[in-house]
C-alpha cells in the first residue's frame, strides 16, 4: 500500500529552520534578505543615526514634569516623588536631543532629495525604535522622505517606530548582521547621547575607522558636547596613552542641528561627489 504521508522539504521545515543545525542558514537570511530590499529600492547608501531609546519627545517630557510637579505640591514630603521629579526634569532636558534629532534628518532628507542621479543617496538609518531612532525616522518622513529601521528583537524597549518607511523596516534576530548592514551602507554616523547600545555601536565603528578595517571614509559627528565630555573622557586615553591624540580626530563634536547639517553635507559632498 503507498505510503500517503506528504514528506516536508527541507526549507518548508520550520522546526528544522529554527533549530541550532540550521543557524548559518539563518545569519545568510539576514544577509541575503535586507541585500535584496535595499537593491531593490535602490539603496545606495545611508546616514545613520544612533542614541538612546529612552529619549522622548518635549511635548511627552513636560506633560509629565507639570503632573508630577502637581503631584509634588500636594505631597511635599514624598521622598520617591522628588526623586521621580528630578528624573523628570533630566528628561525634559534630554527631550532637547530628540527635537534636534528630527531636525537634522529632515535637513538632511531635503538634501538627499535635490540630488540627482537615479539612485536613493544618503537616506537615513536608524535602529528602527524609539528614542533619537524615532526621531530621526520622524524627520525624514517629515520632509516625505523614505528612511531605514533596523530592529532588533530584544526583550524590551524595542519595537518598530511608525515613522520608518514600510518596505525598509527590517527585523534582526543576531545584533552582529545588524551592525554589518549599519556600517556597509553608512556614509556617515551621527551619534546622539546614549547609553550601552550607543557606546557599543560607536567604538566599534571607531575601532573600525582606527585600524583601516574601513575602505571608506566615514565622518562621525558626535551630537551633545555637554553630554559626551562629561561621559567620554577622550582626554584620560590620550594622557594614559591608550589611544593616540589623533584618534580623537576621528570624531567631531557639535551642538546645533545646522553646525550638524553643514558639517556632513560639506563632508559627504567632498568625499562622495556626486557629478
Amino acid at each position: 500500500m503507498a505510503d500517503d504521508r506528504k514528506v516536508v522539504k527541507a526549507y518548508n521545515n520550520l522546526e528544522f529552520l529554527n533549530s541550532p543545525d540550521a543557524r548559518l542558514i539563518r545569519i545568510l537570511a539576514e544577509y541575503l534578505e535586507p541585500a535584496r530590499r535595499f537593491r531593490q529600492y535602490r539603496i545606495q547608501d545611508t546616514i545613520v543615526f544612533f542614541g538612546s531609546a529612552r529619549i522622548k519627545p518635549s511635548e511627552v517630557t513636560q506633560l509629565n514634569l507639570e503632573q508630577l510637579e502637581t503631584k509634588v505640591a500636594e505631597n511635599p514630603t514624598d521622598e520617591a516623588l522628588e526623586e521621580k521629579l528630578r528624573l523628570a526634569k533630566v528628561e525634559v532636558k534630554m527631550s532637547r536631543y530628540y527635537e534636534d534629532a528630527v531636525e537634522i534628518a529632515r535637513l538632511l532628507t531635503e538634501w538627499s532629495k535635490s540630488l540627482r542621479g537615479g539612485k536613493h543617496r544618503f537616506i537615513i538609518c536608524s535602529g528602527g525604535g524609539p528614542g533619537i531612532m524615532e526621531a530621526a525616522n520622524r524627520g525624514a518622513a517629515a520632509a516625505r522622505g523614505i528612511s531605514i529601521g533596523l530592529n532588533i528583537e530584544i526583550p524590551f524597549e524595542q519595537s518598530a517606530n511608525p515613522y520608518i518607511s514600510r518596505e525598509l523596516s527590517l527585523d534582526f534576530h543576531y545584533f552582529f548582521m545588524r551592525k554589518f548592514w549599519f556600517v556597509y551602507l553608512a556614509k556617515a554616523l551621527v551619534i546622539f547621547p546614549g547609553g550601552f547600545g550607543t557606546f557599543d555601536e560607536l567604538m566599534e565603528v571607531l575601532t573600525l575607522l582606527q585600524t583601516s578595517k574601513l575602505h571608506k571614509p566615514m565622518p562621525v559627528l558626535i551630537y551633545g558636547s555637554e553630554y559626551w565630555r562629561e561621559v567620554l573622557n577622550l582626554d584620560a586615553m590620550v594622557k594614559w596613552g591608550t589611544i593616540s591624540p589623533q584618534d580623537v580626530k576621528l570624531m567631531h563634536f557639535v551642538d546645533t542641528p545646522e553646525d550638524a547639517f553643514n558639517y556632513l553635507r560639506q563632508q559627504l559632498e567632498e568625499l562622495y561627489p556626486l557629478g
